[in-house]
């Protein structure tokens, strides 16, 4: 009898063992593994990045109010009456005031020096033509040219062939234009700074007049019509800058969207984390309970078991 009552106590004390903890239903944290260096690390790592898509959002914000700016400008001044060009301008011009006058109407007399054209690379027609842009200088009464941008034409010509198939309009020329200033490197290939190019790789007025022989106006001017006509579909004029807002405010959003996912599933980690650590910290407790509960049972005497 004594030996049935010590083995329906030792049953019942592997029953209660058995049972789960009371904080399985609701798993403890411990949150002390977030002052360890490599979660510091982490943490610097995860500000810098929020306030990075920030500043890149705002930055984006920035580039839309340029961009209605500008549009606002070309719309401007698309609709204004053209001016001839020696009135707005002089030859030896600096760059701001250059700048200054982008986008104007403009006129321009003269008659055109094909043997100095050039061709700038790697440019589109629509989004999808690649072909080149056709630059003509066009010298003036006072022996001063203006770069002409006359239009794009197709890859499929010889760069350093002929370009007759293209010769713009004889004798006394007037076209009527927008005006650009000169394109500077910001990035990209580079061209030769010495000797005769026929092609570029940007509408760099300084590196085109070095190898002229007569000044040059320090902006170019994207041809819209001419008198008399260009004969032909080629060279297709560029057409005038798109007035969109682009993509900017969308760029914007995205970069504040990211900012925002980073403060929301970053501390959704670190609590996940955390429960993660307390639950194996509570279980380890649980276990070495266990195990001392094993060696008090196995300590205790047969004897006291049968008296039970």
């Amino acid at each position: 009898m004594a030996s049935g009552t010590l083995a329906a106590v030792t049953e019942h004390q592997e029953i209660v063992a058995s049972q789960p903890p009371d904080h399985w239903d609701k798993p403890p944290t411990d949150w002390r593994f977030v002052w360890r260096p490599g979660w510091i690390l982490s943490h610097i790592f995860v500000a810098a990045c929020v306030v990075a898509f920030v500043l890149l959002g705002f930055w984006q914000l920035s580039r839309l109010s340029e961009r209605k700016a500008a549009n606002s400008l070309i719309r401007q001044r698309e609709t204004s009456e053209s001016v001839a060009l020696s009135t707005l301008l002089t030859v030896d011009a600096t760059p701001e005031q250059s700048t200054a006058i982008s986008y104007r109407k403009v006129t321009v007399t003269g008659h055109y020096d094909t043997d100095n054209e050039v061709l700038i690379r790697n440019r589109t027609r629509g989004s999808s033509d690649p072909g080149w842009w056709l630059m003509t200088p066009l010298i003036t009464a006072d022996g001063s040219a203006v770069a002409i941008n006359r239009g794009w034409v197709p890859y499929a010509i010889d760069e350093n062939g002929s370009l007759a198939a293209y010769a713009p309009p004889s004798g006394t020329v007037t076209v009527t234009g927008l005006v650009y200033p000169t394109q500077n490197r910001q990035s990209g290939p580079t061209d030769a700074p010495d000797g005769k190019l026929r092609t570029l790789s940007r509408v760099d007025i300084t590196r085109f007049a070095h190898q002229l022989d007569y000044p040059m106006y320090p902006v170019y001017v994207n041809l819209q019509t001419s008198d008399p006509a260009q004969s032909g579909d080629l060279p297709d004029p560029v057409a005038a800058p798109t007035l969109d807002e682009g993509p900017h405010l969308n760029y914007a959003g995205q970069w504040f969207i990211f900012a925002t996912l980073t403060l929301i599933v970053y501390p959704l980690l670190l609590r996940r984390t955390a429960r993660h650590k307390g639950s194996e910290k509570a279980e380890a407790a649980h276990d070495e309970g266990l195990v001392d509960g094993d060696r008090s049972d196995r300590d205790t005497p047969a004897g006291q078991a049968s008296t039970t």
